[in-house]
């Protein structure tokens, strides 16, 4: 069982931070703006999600374990 139980659009929303992140963190990235406005908007749905005010949200270490959790996928999948 999961430490925290993380609705399905804020795992979502994080893996989409990370993907734009990335995208974004390369030489020269295409679409440079709009990479920019996409990382603005996924950070204000991440930050604002309802979870945190949840008891289970309200911790920091819920915050850490998301980045975490969604950070191993991607590498789990490059591996």
């Amino acid at each position: 069982m999961d430490p925290f139980p993380y609705p399905d659009d804020l795992i979502h929303a994080q893996r989409e931070w990370h993907a734009a992140y990335r995208a974004l963190a390369v030489p020269r990235p295409r679409h440079a703006t709009e990479l920019r406005r996409r990382l603005l908007h996924l950070s204000v749905r991440i930050h604002w999600h309802p979870f945190w005010s949840t008891p289970a949200g309200w911790t920091p270490a819920a915050r850490v374990e998301l980045r975490r959790l969604t950070l191993e996928d991607r590498q789990g999948d490059a591996a």
